[in-house]
């Protein structure tokens, strides 16, 4: 009898402890439950050793967890592998959404290819794909208008001759050539203006030191440097100024940094060509979310105005941006 009443409580302490577990199991899955049905959106960056970029990827985050997504950045360090590497976690991974900065215009196809037949809508934002109908839409600086204005300006600060160095972007990236292709549309027309060298940087400021340094030695009296974007456009500026030339030789970028710009406040740098980084990376969050939402008719690309800064209006902007632009 006894073993008996001592059979019954250890039953009803299993069962009180069982319920007890249970609520306790209950009362975080309730708040589980709220993350779980918040969708995450992935933003793949090319790289984020340059601060264009961080700009970039943090803009979109914050602009889709404002729209109210979990975010992740991932890097891809310049690397095409490293890229493919995170579209696998990611189409496993249960995001709903791609925000997409490719570090190739061709390389970078096959992965977009991969998210859509996984039914996952990509996004590209400032680098393009060389296809078509693969991204659910590409949002991308007008490079090539940009430069063809970046160009006319040259042209006069140059009184239409002199000797010029430009150092290019990543080669595979189709930035760089829109970039080179509008501003020669415009200085190859002057044939008193001479490029002594053109030379890759792969948009890097470091590796633009060390180019123009050694440029520089076959090319000693150069009037200008035109850069493909402002991170080398500053390696440039300190390959000039550690030759004792930064007060002769003028220097040309584009993007819109803050190095850049604060560099044309203080006269160290010409100008640039702003391209607006938040503005591309807020639109594409809020067309990610009108595409979950079930919106399907988004253009193939969306260009944005890039516009020319220099030590005349250099008032009107910040980095990344317009004064007036949040």
């Amino acid at each position: 009898m006894v073993k008996k009443f001592v059979l019954l409580i250890l039953v009803i302490l299993s069962l009180a402890l069982f319920v007890f577990s249970c609520k306790q199991k209950k009362q975080p899955q309730a708040g589980d439950e709220e993350s779980k049905g918040k969708k995450t959106i992935a933003v793949v960056v090319s790289t984020l050793n340059n601060p264009w970029f961080v700009v970039l990827g943090n803009t979109a985050k914050e602009r889709a967890e404002e729209l109210g997504y979990e975010a992740t950045i991932f890097d891809s360090q310049n690397d095409t592998a490293k890229e493919s590497d995170h579209f696998e976690n990611i189409i496993t991974g249960g995001y709903v959404a791609i925000l997409f900065n490719p570090t190739d215009a061709d390389g970078s196809i096959a992965n977009v290819k991969k998210a859509k037949e996984a039914g996952l809508p990509t996004f590209c934002i400032d680098r393009e794909i060389n296809a078509n109908d693969v991204a659910a839409t590409q949002i991308l600086s007008d490079n090539y208008t940009g430069c063809v204005e970046l160009g006319q300006y040259f042209v006069g600060k140059m009184n239409k001759k002199g000797t010029y160095v430009e150092l290019l972007g990543i080669l595979g990236d189709n930035n760089t050539w829109n970039r080179s292709k509008g501003f020669h549309s415009v200085v190859d027309n002057y044939p008193e203006l001479k490029m002594v060298a053109q030379q890759s940087a792969e948009f890097d400021r470091t590796k633009a030191m060390e180019v123009l340094e050694s440029i520089l030695q076959a090319n000693p009296e150069i009037d200008a440097v035109f850069c493909g974007n402002d991170a080398m456009a500053m390696g440039a500026y300190q390959a000039l100024a550690a030759a004792g030339k930064a007060e002769k030789v003028m220097v040309f970028g584009f993007d819109g940094a803050k190095d850049v710009i604060d560099s044309i406040q203080e006269g160290k740098i010409v100008a640039t060509g702003m391209q607006f980084p938040k503005k591309m990376a807020r639109m594409a969050a809020e067309q990610a979310d009108e595409y979950i939402k079930g919106k399907r008719d988004f253009p193939q690309k969306v260009p944005v105005a890039v516009e020319l800064v220099t030590q005349e209006n250099i008032d009107k902007y910040t980095a990344y941006g317009r004064q007036s632009e949040p």
